[in-house]
C-alpha cells in the first residue's frame, strides 16, 4: 500500500453558492474511478475537512464521467459576504480537497 495525494489520480472543479461548497472530482484515468469510489467516502471527507465543514456532505456518483460531485453545506463560514476566513470561496475548497491523502495498492 502507498499513501498518495488525491491530486495524483484526480482533478477537480469547484465553486460555491452562499455557504455551500460544491466540488467535483474526476479520475485522471478511468482505472482510477474505483479507487476514488472506495477511498473518498463521505466519512473520509468529513475527517479531512474537520470543523471547516459544519453541515451535511452529500456524494453523487457520476460513473459516465468517471467522477463524483460533493456538496458540502455550512462549509464556507457563512458565505463570501459573511465569513471572516481569508478565502472562503469554493475554489479554495477544491484545492484543499486535492490535498486529501488516500491509500492505493501499488499494483492499482
Amino acid at each position: 500500500m502507498a499513501r498518495i495525494y488525491l491530486n495524483q489520480i484526480a482533478h477537480g472543479r469547484s465553486g460555491d453558492k452562499g455557504d455551500t461548497s460544491n466540488v467535483c472530482i474526476f479520475a485522471r484515468e478511468p482505472k482510477y474511478y474505483e479507487i476514488i469510489k472506495r477511498e473518498v467516502t463521505i466519512e473520509r471527507v468529513k475527517e479531512h475537512f474537520g470543523d471547516m465543514v459544519k453541515g451535511e456532505i452529500t456524494r453523487y456518483e457520476v460513473p459516465s464521467l468517471n467522477g463524483f460531485n460533493f456538496v458540502m453545506k455550512h462549509a464556507l463560514g457563512g458565505g463570501a459576504t459573511h465569513s471572516l476566513r481569508l478565502d472562503s470561496l469554493g475554489k479554495s475548497m477544491g484545492s484543499a480537497f486535492m490535498r486529501m491523502k488516500i491509500d492505493v495498492d501499488e499494483k492499482e
